[in-house]
């Protein structure tokens, strides 16, 4: 109800379980999809990678529980926002609004704290994970700074170049990782080893 009042949003189905919600995106093929973390049958976890999985639906997670478990476990899933369920009338439809856009809902210095506490540290050396050879150096300074919760401003500053330049580095890694936006990018950080937690903040980047 809340949503289907908007002038630029249709509500065009609901589910009453994971399962069912998987196959209505399937069948209808939303821009967005708000699940539950806890559901019947399929919860909202497993929803939401099904989803995120199929490409081209992204997902807002809501919650009862203000768990950091339970932010990872969906952001790793796929989710593109997490929001608890007493949450205003008015922050829920911005919320939509801004992952229908591309955007994610949280800062990613809050994905960063997350990551830090559940992903446990590479045992490898730095940057041998594959996927890391896509990137050019200057994209692998800009990963690490997205990682370490920079905003553009911030990474611009740092890497002394100009706020397009940093917008089309963070466009080429979100691309060449195949990440859906900058906490997916921050999450891959960590997984490739490429930041670990504990690691110093920003400051004293090499450059290539």
């Amino acid at each position: 109800m809340i949503l289907d009042v908007q002038p630029d949003i249709e509500v065009v189905a609901e589910a009453g379980d994971g399962a069912e919600a998987v196959e209505a995106v399937r069948r209808h093929r939303p821009d967005v999809a708000l699940l539950d973390i806890r559901m019947p049958r399929v919860d909202g976890i497993e929803a939401c990678r099904a989803i995120s999985a199929a490409g081209g639906c992204r997902t807002v997670m809501l919650t009862t529980f203000d768990s950091d478990r339970y932010v990872y476990d969906a952001l790793h899933a796929g989710a593109s926002g997490f929001l608890l369920k007493d949450v205003r009338r008015d922050d829920l439809v911005h919320a939509v609004r801004v992952v229908a856009r591309g955007d994610a809902l949280l800062a990613p210095s809050v994905a960063r704290r997350l990551v830090e506490q559940y992903t446990r540290p590479a045992t490898r050396p730095r940057r041998t994970d594959p996927r890391l050879d896509l990137l050019t150096a200057r994209e692998r300074q800009t990963l690490l700074l997205l990682a370490r919760g920079l905003s553009n401003a911030e990474i611009a500053a740092e890497l002394v170049i100009s706020d397009h330049t940093v917008k089309t580095h963070v466009g080429n890694v979100l691309a060449k990782l195949g990440l859906r936006d900058r906490i997916q990018a921050v999450i891959c950080a960590y997984e490739t080893g490429l930041v670990t937690a504990g690691d110093p903040p920003p400051g004293g980047v090499p450059r290539p």
